[in-house]
């Protein structure tokens, strides 16, 4: 008998005729929205503090990206688990909160002078353990404020909303600490999350929370529960797989390119946070393209030809030698270029994760899918800072592109690659039950049929 869902039904969800007429979908968009400028912005003004003005070497910058994203690793699967039985609402207003108070440190501390290496690791994992807590949540609150067949159009929305981020925070993040100092630019990130709690707070709709007779099954069954229902996936154990060798490459490639752009291209901080920011306007065109491509196209086809593209012009970027005048147009273009595929790739796979997964479970899938797909990013970041001291910033930067090609070469040989225009919603059932082979048939039933408009 399946089990109460910690979610309303889509029958009993109410739905404006349009999206964007829901006052708890606008406060969750421009919640996320100011949550993801934050965040981008702060992922670059704590490297290019340690970069620019501790002098951190390479295997320094390495360690510090790995102590950033280790709570991927360490926190991603228990809080799925967690994120299941809470109100999203909830976990998110208190993670804003966390990061506005843990950046707000870092501002203070950098006008005292004590914002070294060491207080720069514990803020770095600090905001990076709040932001799991954040990224899980919001996944899982928009599934519980709109009907599925609106996941697409809402996907799109808070995607488009990171892609503004992708745009503003890098550039802004890299000009304050070019032009003022790093405890500005750490005190706007705050001002961001500030901003995203606010904003979240005020979501009026009240999440309904599971009302078992039984005794809840403990973390570690939860747990296991999301395991076995993304291994038994064929679909979501591809994405865990090819999310797992591009994160991997892209963490180690990051490492090297942020020492690459000011040390071997010599650009200034401005110039590397308006590089950076270019993968924004790429990644909201790949927003807008990702409600419209996958149902005309077939999501396995849009799936790897994005993922083929946006991975693969990274390869150019090690080629680029010259003066600011030359590469800082080149770079744009490449970052726009993996912005609009990667964006694609993203959107697209959070409907088919959304679509194959049963309300009660999304926190955990999308928990299960993270924690395989990043767990191993701290390892590629410690990775890309001994291979650009051991082989030099040129040559590692394009060994770690190369190795980004491997997660579209996996998608094109799996049954992923085959699925259809349309995505079956999969049927609610016990998450005790563990039953993958249900979804998994719902995605195979439209894998075979043609994209109705695909002419």
């Amino acid at each position: 008998m399946p089990s109460t869902s910690s979610v309303a039904s889509d029958s009993d969800r109410p739905v404006p005729s349009s999206l964007w007429r829901d006052g708890d979908f606008r406060r969750l968009w421009v919640g996320q929205t100011a949550s993801q400028l934050g965040e981008h912005t702060s992922l670059v003004v704590l490297p290019l503090f340690a970069v620019l003005t501790l002098n951190a070497s390479a295997g320094q910058m390495g360690v510090l990206r790995a102590v950033g994203q280790a709570p991927i690793l360490l926190l991603a699967l228990f809080v799925g688990a967690w994120v299941d039985r809470w109100r999203a609402r909830t976990v998110m207003v208190l993670t804003d909160i966390g990061r506005t108070l843990a950046l707000g440190a870092a501002a203070v501390a950098g006008l005292l002078g004590w914002l070294g290496l060491p207080a720069l690791f514990v803020i770095t994992f600090a905001v990076g353990a709040l932001s799991v807590f954040f990224d899980v949540a919001y996944q899982a609150s928009l599934v519980r404020l709109v009907k599925r067949d609106q996941l697409v159009r809402g996907n799109s929305a808070l995607e488009g909303s990171r892609s503004a981020a992708q745009i503003g925070g890098p550039a802004l993040g890299g000009t304050l600490v070019s032009l003022l100092s790093a405890p500005i630019a750490a005190a706007s990130s705050a001002l961001f999350f500030a901003m995203s709690f606010l904003s979240i707070r005020r979501i009026r709709r009240i999440e309904s929370i599971p009302k078992n007779s039984e005794r809840h099954p403990r973390v570690g069954r939860r747990i296991h529960e999301g395991l076995r229902f993304v291994a038994g996936d064929t679909s979501l154990r591809t994405v865990c797989l090819a999310s797992a060798a591009f994160q991997f490459s892209f963490a180690a490639m990051m490492t090297v390119y942020l020492l690459f752009l000011p040390r071997e291209l010599h650009l200034s901080g401005t110039a590397v946070g308006l590089a950076l920011a270019a993968t924004g306007p790429g990644a909201l065109l790949g927003s807008m393209l990702a409600a419209r491509l996958p149902s005309r196209f077939g999501y396995g086809a849009v799936l790897v030809s994005a993922a083929a593209l946006g991975d693969g012009v990274m390869l150019c970027v090690p080629a680029l030698h010259g003066s600011s005048a030359v590469t800082v147009p080149a770079l744009l273009a490449v970052n726009f270029v993996f912005g609009t595929g990667s964006q694609l790739v993203t959107v697209t796979v959070m409907a088919v994760r959304q679509a194959a997964t049963p309300d009660g479970m999304q926190g955990r899938a999308a928990a299960t899918i993270t924690f395989v797909g990043m767990g191993l990013t701290p390892l590629g970041s410690l990775l890309g800072g001994f291979l650009a001291e051991e082989w030099g910033l040129r040559t590692s930067l394009l060994t770690t592109t190369a190795g980004m090609m491997l997660s579209p070469v996996l998608m094109a040989l799996s049954p992923l690659a085959r699925l259809g225009g349309t995505l079956a919603a999969s049927p609610e059932i016990s998450p005790m039950s563990s039953r993958p082979e249900v979804h998994e048939a719902a995605l195979r039933e439209t894998s075979s049929r043609a994209p109705s408009d695909a002419e």
